[in-house]
Formats: structure tokens, C-alpha cells, sequence
């Protein structure tokens, strides 16, 4: 029984050290809390990676995804003068806030097809375009799109850089605009090694809104009928104020 007891504990280390998880992150916070008079935030994502074969420790690269939405995009082309719409096109799955982070250029890490298997990167977006116009493929939609929401700072522009602390340690910080949309976000960090992802991790991010602001945004949204009664008795009571006191002046 001894003997059993002591071969064990020798294979303790060993076993501890194969579960020994090789990418490993965490958030500085899981909410991002809009109040009255939000004008964006940061938030940090830090973490560390281990070896993974032949002493290498590979490149790390963050996705923070926001909730999927139904976007709808129209085509204008001038006539007689007017601006007119000639075409339209409707995407069902377009994340409302995407933000790629890397430590090398995306390009240097891995194929295409492992790219585009993971939705790394802009060009790499799995979008479901459906297009009604004559005038317009589906890749100039898809262009329109990514930036519309570059200029609204919901995409980023360019893939931004991961600090490397130390060869295992990393850390990058997440920009969230003013206009963020609510929601569960995932940010999702992949480990690559020799233009494979060895290890990967997905950790949820909450975007909500709280206090006052919430409350008129869920009756909003809730009591629509409601609100928008309320709206225009407001705006009426505020008219006639307004003409009462420039009569009385």
C-alpha cells in the first residue's frame, strides 16, 4: 500500500505539469457599465502562454466580437439631379463590434483558410450578404459595410499590436466608443504556433446599460406605444411653454 501510495505522489508533478493549460487570459473587468455622460471606456485583456514544442511560444492573437444584428444597406446613384435609391442589401449576421489584436501581422501567422475558419480579420468575416441590385456585387456591399462601421469606430481600422511583457506574459487594451452597442460580447484569444492555432479561449464580456439611462432605454424598448405618447405630450407641453413665456417677454 506504501508503494502505491509513493509511486502517486512521483507522478503528481508529471501530471500537473501535462495540465498545464498552454494559453491562459482574463479581462481587467467583465462589464462595461453605460451611465449618463458614458464617453467610451478601455479595458484591458492581459494573460500568459507557455511552451508548445521545440521551446517555441508562438504568437497570440484577441477577437472581441459584439452581438450579431441584421444590417441593412441601400445604394444610391444620382438622377436628374436627385440622389435615388438602386439597390439594397440586407446582411443577417453582421457582429456589431469587432476588434482584432496581434502580435505580428495577420498574414505572418497563418494560411488564409485558418483565417477565415476562426473569422480573423476583416477580410475573413463570415457575412451573409443577400443583394438586390443590378448595379452592385456582393463584394462592394461587403466593403460598404465594414466601413460604415469603421467610420462609426465599431471596426477597427487596422489590426493593433499585443505587448509582450516578457516571453510568456501579454497584454492589449480594447477601445470601446461612446456609441457601443449593448450586449454579450466574446472575446476570443488564440494561440498559434507554426501557422496552426494550438490552444484557444473564449470569455464573455457584458456591454449593458445602468441607472437612469437604463431604465427610459428598457421602457423604450418595452413600451414603445407608451414612450412614444409620452415623447409627444412632452414635446407639446415644452411648444406651448416656450409660446407662453416669449408671448409674456
Amino acid at each position: 500500500m506504501r508503494r502505491l501510495l509513493l509511486a502517486l505522489l512521483l507522478l503528481l508533478p508529471a501530471a500537473r505539469a501535462q495540465a498545464v493549460e498552454p494559453l491562459v487570459a482574463d479581462l481587467s473587468k467583465h462589464l462595461v457599465a453605460i451611465t449618463t455622460g458614458f464617453a467610451g471606456t478601455d479595458v484591458l485583456l492581459f494573460g500568459a502562454i507557455e511552451e508548445v514544442g521545440d521551446g517555441k511560444n508562438g504568437d497570440v492573437v484577441v477577437v472581441v466580437r459584439g452581438p450579431n444584428k441584421t444590417e441593412t444597406l441601400r445604394r444610391k446613384d444620382r438622377a436628374a439631379g436627385i440622389w435615388i435609391n438602386s439597390g439594397i442589401a440586407k446582411v443577417d449576421n453582421a457582429p456589431s463590434f469587432y476588434h482584432v489584436a496581434s502580435t505580428r501581422p495577420l498574414d505572418q501567422l497563418a494560411p488564409p483558410g485558418i483565417l477565415g475558419r476562426h473569422q480573423i480579420g476583416l477580410d475573413h468575416l463570415d457575412l451573409d450578404i443577400r443583394v438586390k441590385d443590378a448595379g452592385a456585387d456582393l463584394e462592394q456591399y461587403r466593403r460598404a459595410l465594414i466601413r460604415l462601421n469603421q467610420k462609426k469606430g465599431l471596426y477597427g481600422d487596422k489590426v493593433t499590436d499585443i505587448g509582450m511583457l516578457s516571453q510568456r506574459l501579454f497584454r492589449t487594451d480594447v477601445h470601446f466608443p461612446a456609441n457601443v452597442p449593448v450586449g454579450v460580447y466574446m472575446v476570443e484569444v488564440y494561440l498559434m504556433v507554426g501557422g496552426q492555432v494550438v490552444s484557444a479561449q473564449t470569455t464573455p464580456l457584458v456591454v449593458s446599460k445602468i441607472g437612469i439611462g437604463a431604465d427610459v432605454y428598457d421602457f423604450a424598448h418595452q413600451q414603445a406605444a407608451a414612450y412614444g405618447l409620452i415623447a409627444i405630450a412632452l414635446a407639446a407641453f415644452a411648444g406651448w411653454l416656450a409660446a407662453v413665456v416669449f408671448k409674456k417677454a
